[in-house]
């Protein structure tokens, strides 16, 4: 037998949580059971966020992968002394 539960939630997380259910392709009654019936059998209650990186780290990580490929701005070291060495000389 399927009850109603009423949950009390601000404007902008009801839309955040609609639109993530709909790129999943599920309703968000089906989201919130799922994770309900998770949190019960697994006696745990998990909040996680998935790490991504901002606009500027993404450029920085755009322009190393650009200067390794064009063999600019690569040093390597094998050891502390070699990269002190290395730092020193900048």
């Amino acid at each position: 037998m399927n009850t109603t539960l009423n949950v009390k939630i601000d404007v902008q997380t009801k839309q955040s949580l609609k639109d993530f259910a709909d790129e999943l392709g599920v309703p968000v009654s089906s989201l919130v059971n799922g994770s309900i019936r998770q949190m019960l059998r697994e006696r745990k209650v998990v909040f996680s966020t998935a790490l991504e990186p901002t606009p500027y780290l993404e450029n920085v990580m755009r322009e190393a992968e650009d200067d390794l490929a064009a063999g600019r701005n690569i040093t390597t070291a094998k050891n502390k002394a070699e990269a002190l060495k290395h730092l020193r000389s900048l």
